[in-house]
């Protein structure tokens, strides 16, 4: 089973809806047990960092995950649970991740406006990832964020230009991050979700 792992801060109906039209079977838990034993996991989020990493603590679903990460099933991440996977957050403070991936997170500090809300589309930087095989360049998807990952973009397969370089899917190894909402993103979300579906079933 796909577990979509609930700690409280995510559209998790909207998510699990999502998957489904990629017919992705998913439950939603935190159960530790399900999400060791989990086919593939699915990291939801919206918020604040730090509340979705003081839940996490809380919930005591952080080394769980990271392990599950070392047995080489995929993980993805969506919107604040992509930023997650980062060492840490600079969001009303300063805030370790889960260092899945090496970058930290900061303020979209830039001229044009924030949140950057809404459709943007995709600039493929890694054209033969297995991710990008349904959807064409200049698709567009759906974003909502205040913040960004900033790194080496060594784990970059697409960004979105929105007068700064947005990381919008990355990759490492077995982790993937999408920080737009691929559930809200129509037949190109969908199509997306596809691809992933194939890695998960290899």
């Amino acid at each position: 089973m796909n577990i979509i792992v609930d700690y409280g801060l995510g559209n998790l109906g909207s998510v699990s809806r999502g998957f489904a039209r990629a017919n992705i079977d998913t439950k939603i838990s935190r159960d530790l047990e399900e999400i060791k034993n989990a086919d593939s996991l699915i990291l939801p989020g919206v918020g604040a960092y730090r509340d979705a990493v003081k839940a996490l603590k809380d919930l005591e679903l952080i080394e769980p995950i990271k392990d599950f990460v070392k047995t080489g099933k995929y993980m993805i991440g969506i919107c604040l649970g992509m930023q997650l996977l980062y060492e840490k957050s600079f969001e009303y403070g300063e805030y370790e991740g889960l260092g899945l991936i090496e970058g930290n997170v900061e303020f979209l500090d830039i001229d044009l406006k924030v949140p950057h809300m809404g459709w943007n589309n995709l600039k493929f930087e890694k054209k033969d990832d297995e991710i990008l095989k349904y959807i064409k360049e200049d698709s567009y998807v759906y974003f909502v964020h205040s913040y960004f990952a900033n790194s080496s973009n060594k784990e970059l397969v697409a960004y979105a230009q929105y007068e700064k370089k947005i990381p919008a899917i990355v990759r490492k190894d077995n982790v993937y991050g999408l920080q737009f909402h691929p559930e809200k993103s129509g037949e190109v979300g969908q199509n997306i979700l596809s691809a992933y579906k194939e890695l998960i079933v290899k």
